[in-house]
């Protein structure tokens, strides 16, 4: 086992790490920008390096300055979180060609999965269904508009190196293709740096679900289960479940065996996500993320797996020493990302806050590194706190979460509380009716006060 590790990261992830860390009697390092000097994760960890001024692009993106600190320091492994260079197969190159362990997936598997077009190919090959669209990037506009045609519209025009919603644009119409195809090639280019996109059909009420997975380096791959995600807003998720109240216990052991075979076949290791649209009872792979997730804590409140502490195991070499078999799932989780934003226009609220209280009790988990008196910084990711919680029912996690949000106090800086009690409270969650496009809806209701 590792010695020390270093944490590329910041924020609840990089104290997440760290206890893992800690209860496996791991050092650890924290690196951190001028703006986090007195950052919780700082606080904690056995040893701290400051590695640039605020801009991510000076820090936390900073490569040798992080590889810096790993060398003068004596770390043995970096464990990357989930952002920033989580998902960067150079990152991951340069970490192995150092002599130290990159905790996560190989650099070659990070590098296919970042590239939508090369994930999709390498699903088909296994076997993973996938949402109909054209069988690569698209060449020209022509092309688009004959696989539209063979799809039926509405389609989606998305970018192959894309994420977050960017470089994604519907065309409801052979009127409206052209214009999306320009858009999307637009955004992706200036986003990503590559203009290359491809064309799936677009499914109007889809759920998205996804699989948490997790693979050794002697063949070994079992699943967790499945989290639903549906509760998006611009793409990024606001709510997660495990599992989902659409799927039962045949469909997700169903989903698992493919995915896991699929994943033994391509010589995965460690941990990664496979995102799915389910509609009408049939799955559609979208895309990988070759990384810890940000929802990881619901399954593990129903499994009572830590999976941080898996990663570790494996990047160490151990075998899991257990198979799918002896997973079982309890119980029913919800996770809540508390944002430091205005709970109806969503703009940022950095700042100062005052009195911190996490609430507590059965069932309750909040990862989160705030303390009163921190300073929430303007320069990164919004996310301060992620309220877990665990019931043996859907209906008893949803009560224990409405109590929770109720409970919890974070004083000083608007944050989206209140918004997250107000989903709690609709009936239409509580029933487990949403898709992919029904916090959209329930945030413009609120707007309009209806």
């Amino acid at each position: 086992m590792f010695g020390k590790v270093l944490i590329a990261n910041r924020g609840e992830i990089a104290l997440r790490v760290h206890r893992a860390c800690q209860e496996m009697g791991i050092r650890t390092v924290a690196v951190h920008s001028t703006a986090d000097a007195a950052a919780m994760h700082v606080r904690l960890a056995d040893e701290s390096v400051c590695i640039g001024p605020p801009p991510a692009r000076d820090s936390y993106l900073n490569v040798p300055a992080i590889l810096s600190a790993a060398a003068i320091t004596g770390a043995d492994a970096v464990h990357p979180g989930y952002g920033f260079l989580s998902e960067n197969a150079s990152f991951a190159e340069m970490v192995e060609a150092h002599g130290l362990a990159f905790i996560g997936p190989t650099p070659a598997h990070i590098r296919m999965m970042g590239d939508k077009i090369a994930a999709k190919d390498a699903m088909r090959r296994l076997g993973v269904p996938l949402v109909p669209g054209s069988l690569g990037a698209l060449s020209s506009i022509e092309e688009a508009r004959q696989v539209a045609a063979e799809v039926k519209y509405p389609v989606l025009i998305k970018a192959a190196a894309g994420g977050g919603g960017r470089g994604m644009k519907v065309a409801r119409s052979e009127d409206e293709l052209e214009e999306a195809w320009r858009v999307a090639r637009t955004e992706a280019k200036a986003a990503f740096g590559n203009d290359e996109v491809y064309l799936e059909k677009y499914l109007d009420r889809p759920r998205h679900i996804e699989l948490q997975v997790l693979a050794d380096t002697h063949g070994n791959v079992v699943h967790f289960g499945e989290r639903d995600c549906s509760l998006q807003r611009r793409h990024q998720k606001l709510v997660e479940e495990a599992g989902s109240p659409v799927l039962n216990a045949a469909e997700r052991d169903a989903l698992g065996a493919q995915v896991t075979r699929a994943l033994r076949e391509l010589g995965y290791r460690n941990a990664g996500t496979l995102e799915f649209l389910w509609q009408d009872g049939q799955f559609a792979f979208i895309e990988m993320n070759t990384r810890l997730q940000v929802e990881h804590p619901v399954t593990e409140m129903v499994c009572g797996i830590d999976l941080v502490k898996e990663q570790l195991r494996v990047a160490a070499g151990e075998a899991l020493g257990y198979g799918q078999s002896e997973i079982r799932f309890h119980g029913h989780a919800i996770e809540c990302r508390i944002t430091a934003e205005d709970p109806d226009t969503f703009a940022p609220s950095p700042g100062r806050v005052h009195t911190y209280h996490a609430p507590g009790g059965l069932g309750v988990r909040v990862d989160s590194a705030l303390y009163s008196g921190y300073a929430v910084p303007p320069h990164y990711d919004s996310l301060i706190a992620k309220l877990v919680v665990h019931g043996a029912t859907r209906a008893e996690a949803i009560a224990r979460l409405r109590r929770s949000l109720a409970e919890m106090v974070v004083d000083g800086i608007s944050t989206t509380l209140p918004l997250h009690l107000a989903i709690m409270e609709d009936p239409e969650f509580q029933a487990g009716n949403y898709t992919i496009h029904w916090l959209e809806r329930f945030v413009a209701r609120r707007l309009e006060g209806g």
